[in-house]
C-alpha cells in the first residue's frame, strides 16, 4: 500500500499577508543568494552582460586553489616575472609593484591577487602556471563552463578592459558560491584587511584590502571589488553572521560610496526579511520509516545532502515536508537502498524533492516468523 508520513516543521501562527515593501538598490545589475540554501531572495537583471573586471580575479585565485589541493603547484613554489607582468606594475594599474625578473612565491601572488588586485600578481602567476597568459585564460573559461557559469568568457586574468572578458552577475554569484564551498580554507585570505610585499630592491609594501565592507563590522569576509570606467564600479561581496551567509554581486554602481552603501543595503534586506530554515542534514537520520518482514519493524533513513530552505518571516508556516514511500518496506533492504522521497512544500506547492535512502541494512526473518506474520496480517492486518 502507498502511505505518507507527513512531517511537518511549523504549526504556530503568524501573522498573515505581511508583503515586504518594493525593494531595490542603485545597481544597473544585481543578485543576492543565501549561501546554504541556493535561495535567490533578490535579482536584478540578473542575467545582463557586464565587464566583470577586478572580479575576474575570483577565477583566477580558484585555478591556483584546484591545482594546489591536487598537488600539482604550492604556496611556496616561485614564479620568474615576465616583462609582460611587470608592465601592469605601472602607474594606473592596481598592482603589487613586482619587478621583471623577480622571483616570488605563489601564496605572495595570490595575496597580491587577492588582498591588494595586482593585476600584474595575475599575468605572474597566469604565465607560471601555463606559459602564456592566453593559454592560462582558456583553462578559466574551462571552469567557468564546467561549475555552471554559462554566460561568461574570460580572456584575461585580471579583467583589465577588454570586449571579450564578460560575464553576468547570476555568473559571478555561481563562481563566489564554488570558492567559498570547495575552498574554504584558502578562502580566508579574501578577509585579510592589508598585505605587505617585502619586495626585491626596495622598501616593503603595505596596501589595504579594497573591500569596503571589511570595515564595517557587519560580518563581511569577501569576496572582490572591481572597477572599469564603461562598467563603473561592482562588488562580489559576502557576510557570515553566525551560521548564515549571504552572498551578493552588484554592478554598475556610481561611485564607490554608492558601491558600499547599496552592497551594504542588499545583504541587510536579506538578514532582516528573510529566515533560514533546517530541513535535513547530510547522512544523519532523519526518520523512521515501517519493515514488513525485517528483522526489526523500523528502519531508519537519511538524505544525502543537507537541505536547507529560505522563507520570508512570518510566513514559516506555509512550510511541510513529507516523506512519501511504499510501505512498509519489504525486508531484505540494504543500506543505501532508495526507499522514499522527501517532498518538500511551500504554499501547497511542491519546490523540491530528494530520494530518502536506507540508513541499515535490515535482513529477512526466518521462514518461520514470516509464516506468523503472514497469518497475523491476514486475520488482523497487523504488520
Amino acid at each position: 500500500m502507498i502511505k505518507k508520513f507527513i512531517y511537518v516543521f511549523f504549526l504556530i501562527a503568524f501573522l498573515n499577508n505581511i508583503a515586504f515593501a518594493k525593494f531595490d538598490i542603485k545597481a544597473s545589475t544585481a543578485i543576492l543568494q543565501d549561501f546554504s540554501s541556493g535561495d535567490i531572495l533578490f535579482e536584478k537583471d540578473a542575467d545582463r552582460e557586464i565587464y566583470p573586471a577586478s572580479m575576474t580575479k575570483i577565477m583566477t585565485s580558484i585555478i591556483a586553489f584546484e591545482l594546489i589541493e591536487k598537488g600539482d603547484l604550492s604556496l611556496d613554489d616561485k614564479f620568474m616575472v615576465s616583462e609582460n607582468a611587470w608592465r601592469l606594475s605601472q602607474s594606473g594599474y592596481s598592482s603589487m609593484f613586482i619587478m621583471v625578473n623577480d622571483e616570488v612565491s605563489v601564496e605572495d601572488l595570490l595575496k597580491g591577487i587577492i588582498i591588494a588586485s595586482g593585476n600584474d600578481a595575475c599575468v605572474a602567476l597566469a604565465e607560471g602556471i601555463a606559459g602564456t597568459e592566453e593559454e592560462f585564460s582558456a583553462i578559466m573559461t574551462s571552469k567557468a563552463k564546467e561549475i555552471g557559469m554559462m554566460n561568461t568568457n574570460f580572456s584575461n586574468s585580471s579583467g583589465i578592459n577588454d570586449p571579450d572578458n564578460y560575464s553576468t552577475v547570476r555568473d559571478i554569484l555561481t563562481m563566489s558560491h564554488y570558492l567559498i564551498k570547495n575552498y574554504p580554507k584558502f578562502y580566508e585570505y579574501f578577509k585579510e584587511k592589508e598585505f605587505t610585499w617585502d619586495r626585491t630592491g626596495g622598501d616593503p609594501i603595505t596596501q589595504g584590502n579594497r573591500n569596503p565592507l571589511l570595515y564595517k563590522n557587519i560580518g563581511a569576509d569577501g569576496i572582490k571589488t572591481g572597477y572599469l570606467a564603461v562598467e563603473r564600479y561592482s562588488l562580489a561581496s559576502s557576510v557570515k553572521r553566525k551560521n548564515r551567509r549571504l552572498i551578493a554581486v552588484g554592478s554598475g554602481f556610481k561611485t564607490k560610496n554608492e558601491r558600499s552603501r547599496e552592497s551594504r543595503k542588499l545583504i541587510s534586506y536579506g538578514m532582516t526579511n528573510y529566515d533560514l530554515i533546517e530541513i535535513a542534514k547530510s547522512d544523519q537520520e532523519l526518520i523512521e520509516l515501517d519493515v514488513w518482514l525485517g528483522v526489526k519493524d523500523k528502519i531508519k533513513a537519511y538524505v544525502n545532502t543537507d537541505i536547507y530552505k529560505t522563507i520570508p518571516k512570518a510566513r514559516k508556516r506555509y512550510l511541510k515536508t513529507i516523506v512519501e514511500y511504499n510501505g512498509p518496506i519489504e525486508a531484505p533492504i540494504k543500506k543505501n537502498d532508495i526507499i522514499g522521497k522527501l517532498k518538500i512544500f511551500y504554499k501547497d506547492e511542491i519546490i523540491n524533492e530528494y530520494e530518502v535512502l536506507a540508513f541499515e541494512n535490515i535482513k529477512k526473518v526466518n521462514i518461520f516468523t514470516r509464516l506468523i506474520k503472514s497469518i497475523n496480517y491476514l486475520i488482523w492486518g497487523d504488520v
